[in-house]
């Protein structure tokens, strides 16, 4: 009998065009690795088809590099999207060999880790962002690393969700449920929206 392998991470995204749009600007990327996983947000700059193109360019980029390290990705992402109208980009990669999560935000995707209850500890953190815009203007790439235990959960947003879920008593839900809260509850339904939450399950 076969053996499944349960992956490292689960994921769920809840998302909206700005009204009138037929396409987002806001792309996500989220896949298991090796080691763990690779997840991150892009919100290309603007609205419509021009943004949509920009992030899916950033998206495939990491894609095809998932196994490099964050600022390597992040160079190369600005690279693949020179000549067009830019992106900002907040990135996770986890690893299960040392239980750490290396984060690094250009531009204004929201990053917020919260702790699962037994953790003990800060309940949640936040990621440090670097004003720039991948493809336009780099700012220098000092990535954080962080331990990480099951159950602790990552939640990335864009700027068409209010800021103020950072400060916030998030509850502890599935993916799936959280990720409809934050987009229903902050979401400002005056531009793409994209959340995008991620828990680490930890080694199969």
């Amino acid at each position: 009998m076969e053996t499944l392998i349960k992956p490292p991470i689960e994921w769920a995204v809840a998302e909206l065009a700005q009204r009138g749009e037929r396409e987002s600007g806001d792309c996500y990327l989220a896949l298991s690795t090796p080691d763990g996983g690779l997840v991150a947000v892009v919100d290309g700059l603007g609205h419509g088809a021009e943004a949509a193109s920009a992030a899916k360019v950033a998206v495939r980029t990491l894609e095809q590099g998932a196994d490099r390290p964050l600022v390597r990705l992040f160079r190369e992402c600005h690279q693949s999207l020179i000549g067009t109208r830019g992106a900002v980009i907040s990135a996770a990669a986890f690893a299960c060999h040392d239980e750490t999560m290396t984060w690094l935000g250009v531009g204004n995707v929201e990053g917020l880790l919260l702790r699962a209850p037994a953790s003990g500890g800060a309940r949640t953190e936040s990621l440090l962002v670097r004003g720039g815009v991948v493809g336009i203007h780099l700012p220098p790439l000092p990535a954080q690393v962080v331990p990480i235990r099951r159950g602790d959960t990552l939640v990335l947003a864009t700027d068409g969700v209010r800021s103020d879920f950072l400060d916030a008593p998030l509850p502890y839900q599935e993916p799936r449920a959280l990720a409809d809260h934050v987009l229903a509850r902050w979401g400002t339904r005056t531009d793409d929206a994209l959340v995008l939450v991620v828990r680490y399950l930890g080694p199969a």
